[in-house]
């Protein structure tokens, strides 16, 4: 979330990551750590709004980082990866679009890259250079200031890397600077980390969450204040809610919402996704909401692409893959998963709430469709809408993660 706006739960939020993209027509930095002339444009690059101008500047306050540096699953699963291709990465030029403090271009670095060039708008990559030139890397790492759209590289790029994930896999719309950065520098064949990303979807029940926000104004100091729960209602459940649930929270098993392949998407992908589902209940217990996580995998370029293969579309059906496509042993993926039952990350879940909880059966279908499509306001937004049908009733929850 942005500072300054509350977050699902209608407090202000503590300074968290509000995510980052590319930057916005802020200057180049030189090898030496020095600003040199503002970056030009790219004729095709998106304009530099408002929001993304409070958004960059957001990415400069030094809590969001440490929260992401201390996301011990984020931060090890990326330098893993890297010195899992190793290989692919040693010798050769990186490219790290949103560098933030410069910790996966170092990686990249003590991996062996010939040359790294780390890129960010936010006033981090100040921070970005002094920290490159701490560890005497100087040499192999060179910090840009600016958007990934607008900066200048001078050459074609082996690896692209990026932490570029938001909350619910998608928001902040930073996907689509790696796309830009990929068919503008990379080189055919290149290496791009994280290679894929999958968004799953389930329905939740939460007890806990709505006697902490919502039951609690029954009694207040033994004052009755029920009169209070619908605007608490409003307050709290709105909007999407960045929290961590557990694996006991969930009621079924989940489905996948999207896959995305680094490799191949194009930007007009991402405007508009939508699946359809049916859930079973695993339980007798009340419907609360629906919970979405994501994971990533770092897998190497497709050398040979084998005659059929497995394949996902955006709305989530499923094409079986012949034994020719199976992954050799030594392609076997690193995962980076936020789902409740593995360990905690900054990422946590995003759950939309219901505003009345639907009591459900054990055997119980759900059924109908998410749509989740860049804001018009600001593409950085998410708009969600869920249509579900269960009980002979049909539901639809909108809401704008913002």
């Amino acid at each position: 979330m942005l500072p300054g706006g509350a977050d699902g739960n209608g407090h202000l939020p503590r300074p968290r990551r509000p995510r980052r993209a590319g930057a916005g027509g802020l200057g180049v930095g030189t090898p030496n750590g020095q600003a040199s002339s503002a970056a030009q444009p790219h004729p095709l690059a998106p304009p530099c709004t408002d929001y993304d101008v409070a958004y960059f500047k957001a990415y400069s306050h030094i809590g969001v980082h440490e929260e992401m540096l201390k996301d011990h699953a984020r931060t090890s699963t990326y330098r893993n990866a890297i010195m899992h291709h190793q290989d692919l990465i040693s010798g050769k030029v990186v490219l790290d679009v949103g560098c933030g403090t410069g910790v996966l271009s170092i990686f990249c670095a003590f991996a062996g890259a010939a040359r790294v060039y780390a890129v960010d708008a936010s006033d981090i990559a100040f921070q970005a250079m002094e920290i490159v030139r701490e560890n005497e890397l100087s040499d192999k790492v060179v910090v840009l200031h600016g958007r990934i759209e607008d900066v200048n590289i001078e050459e074609k790029v082996d690896v692209i890397v990026s932490e570029w994930m938001g909350y619910m896999l998608l928001y902040e719309s930073m996907l689509g600077s790696v796309i830009f950065a990929r068919d503008k520098w990379l080189k055919p064949g290149g290496l791009i980390l994280p290679s894929h990303a999958s968004l799953y979807m389930a329905p939740i029940t939460n007890s806990q969450r709505y006697h902490d926000s919502i039951y609690f104004w029954r009694d207040v100091y033994g004052i009755k204040m029920s009169s209070m729960m619908p605007i608490a209602k409003q307050c709290a459940f709105m909007e999407p809610s960045v929290e961590t649930i557990s694996g006991e929270n969930v009621l079924t098993w989940p489905t996948v919402v999207a896959q995305v392949d680094c490799y191949t998407i194009q930007a007009p992908e991402l405007e508009t996704i939508s699946a359809a589902f049916k859930f079973t209940s695993m339980l007798n217990a009340p419907l609360h909401g629906f919970a979405f996580w994501f994971d990533v995998e770092f897998n190497g370029p497709v050398r040979q692409k084998p005659k059929k293969q497995a394949t996902q579309s955006m709305d989530g059906s499923t094409q079986n893959a012949s034994p020719s496509s199976k992954k050799k042993k030594q392609d076997v993926s690193i995962v980076l998963s936020t789902a409740p039952e593995d360990a905690p990350t900054h990422w946590q879940q995003t759950l939309l709430y219901l505003f009345e909880p639907i009591e459900l059966n054990k055997d119980q279908n759900i059924e109908g469709s998410v749509t989740i499509s860049q804001s018009q306001q600001h593409a950085r937004f998410l708009n969600i809408c869920l249509k579900y049908f269960t009980g002979e009733q049909w539901y639809v929850k909108e809401s704008v993660m913002r």
